[in-house]
């Protein structure tokens, strides 16, 4: 791989402070398994609908997350397999800890 260029370095490391929010970190998780609407999201991480939707738009912002809407209903899923990838990555070297 080499050496990373100063804009990588920086890219990389501005990627990583993302996942250094544990609100962040169970909106993904729960999103790893399906879509979901921010109502259900709120529910499932225990925390309010505006808490979760100003989350969101940091991970939508950061290209991690991405959304559809269905007519009112607005529904948010993975970006791509990379961020399944990183997460479950995480959790295995937790695991071995």
């Amino acid at each position: 791989m080499g050496l990373l260029n100063d804009d990588k370095t920086i890219d990389i490391a501005e990627l990583f402070k993302i996942f250094g929010d544990s609100t962040r970190i169970k909106i993904i998780n729960v999103l790893l398994e399906k879509e979901l609407c921010v109502c259900d999201i709120a529910e499932l991480v225990g925390a309010s609908q505006s808490a979760v939707s100003h989350q969101l738009r940091i991970l939508k912002a950061s290209k991690l997350v991405k959304f559809r809407k269905d007519g009112c209903c607005t529904y948010y899923s993975l970006a791509d397999s990379h961020v399944k990838k990183i997460f479950e990555l995480g959790c295995e070297h937790i695991n071995e800890m």
